[in-house]
């Protein structure tokens, strides 16, 4: 099936009937202003403004019945930008109170801001009636509603990425001390993040302790924090590193407190990050089209996590292709006559849905044999870039992943090549 942007967008305009009130917010923290306007883009009624608590929403929908009946209209539609997460709760509220919600890109609300007035000006009432304008042209997405398992899934991973920077940070500035006091270390432990590395800066954080020592005493304190330890070459070679370093020894009660709190954040971070990993594991479970996508060779548990937890259900995209404008990944191309630009990714999207899809296929192409293949016909017959293929890839794995969903099959890896590759 052929799936075209402008169908889509058609379909968008010719939902904005005459019987549409429509109704632009710009959302604040704590008091949010909407203007409405006709299928036109004449301005109806006056501004209001409302507060973010059940009372200000009921002013609203008072508001909006108000208007409605006034000018004989039998239907609303509300737009909004999903700023921060201050949208959430107020289209929440509309989408149980059954009126539609909607969203518009932020990044179009600012482009589309001089249209009304020709000025740069910019203010609550007219952010919200730009949003109206966008709404009544077609230039908005439905917020899709989530189940439970979907809605964990995304929080959950939300809070991984916030984990993982910060183990990451305390990796980085272990790196950074053990540079600055111990940088021999390295010569017996080449992973300073490596078990044996964090338990000799736990139980000896700087040289001094370490010059002093026989090595059994270290192989010892070894022992009372891992079942495997290192051997007696490394604590032999660790005294003599130790005794002959050109590490500070300046400081070193601060620099050994240092390192304490480091390794607290690491090992915070590292039991918080399992935790999590395994609740999302768990989530994934209760998603009926999961355990399809995850029989595909090179497919991880936490990647599908992070696609899902950001795209939501798959099964609701027509196509591959709106999963991937989802993300960002569209084509963009700028030519003008004679003269043709580079066709680039627009970047639209969720960036964190594109990274996932990234790093899944760039797996897919080192473990998936159908993908394995494929890559390699791209770059050695079609004389592709690398880059190329894999953005190519991520195409079709996009493709796939809403096929599983849609129809609730089994990944079928024969479907998986074109003519041309079967040929060859």
């Amino acid at each position: 099936m052929k799936y075209k942007m402008q169908d889509k967008q058609n379909q968008l305009i010719e939902r904005i009937s005459d019987q549409h009130l429509v109704i632009g917010v710009d959302i604040a923290q704590q008091f949010h202003v909407a203007r409405a306007v006709n299928y036109r883009g004449i301005v109806i009624g006056d501004p209001l403004t409302f507060e973010n608590d059940e009372i200000g929403f009921a002013r609203f929908r008072e508001w909006m019945d108000e208007l409605k009946d006034s000018k004989g209209y039998h239907t609303e539609i509300v737009g909004m930008e999903p700023t921060g997460h201050y949208w959430l709760n107020l289209s929440k509220w509309l989408y149980d109170h059954e009126i539609d919600v909607v969203t518009v890109n932020p990044h179009l609300v600012k482009k589309n801001k001089e249209n009304r007035d020709n000025t740069q000006s910019k203010s609550d009432k007219k952010d919200a009636l730009v949003i109206a304008d966008m709404v009544k042209n077609g230039y908005y997405s439905f917020i899709r509603p989530t189940s439970e398992a979907l809605e964990t899934l995304r929080v959950l991973m939300s809070n991984r990425d916030v984990i993982v920077k910060r183990l990451v940070s305390s990796i980085n500035q272990i790196n950074r001390w053990v540079d600055v006091v111990f940088p021999e270390l390295r010569e017996v432990f080449k992973d300073v993040k490596g078990k044996g590395s964090i338990a000799t800066l736990r139980l000896f954080p700087t040289p001094i302790e370490l010059r002093s020592m026989e090595a059994q005493d270290i192989i010892a304190g070894w022992k009372t924090l891992m079942k495997r330890q290192p051997g007696l070459k490394k604590a032999q070679k660790l005294i003599q590193l130790a005794k002959r370093t050109v590490g500070t020894a300046q400081s070193l009660d601060a620099y050994k407190l240092h390192l304490e709190q480091l390794l607290e954040e690491f090992d915070l971070a590292t039991s918080q990050l399992e935790k999590v990993d395994e609740e999302a594991r768990n989530a994934l479970k209760k998603i009926t089209f999961a355990n399809k996508i995850l029989g595909i060779k090179g497919i991880t548990e936490i990647t599908l996590g992070g696609i899902v937890g950001e795209a939501g259900d798959l099964s609701k995209f027509a196509h591959g292709n709106s999963l991937l404008r989802h993300a960002g990944l569209n084509l963009a191309e700028a030519s003008s006559g004679k003269w043709k630009g580079q066709i680039v990714i627009s970047k639209r999207g969720r960036s964190r849905l594109r990274r996932y899809l990234f790093l899944a296929t760039m797996s897919l192409v080192a473990n998936n044999p159908e993908f394995k293949e494929l890559h390699a016909y791209n770059v050695q017959v079609k004389k592709m870039k690398k880059m190329k293929s894999i953005m190519k890839l991520i195409g079709k794995f996009a493709r796939i992943l809403v096929g599983i969903a849609r129809s609730n099959e089994p990944y079928c890896p024969e479907k998986v090549y074109p003519i041309t590759v079967e040929a060859a």
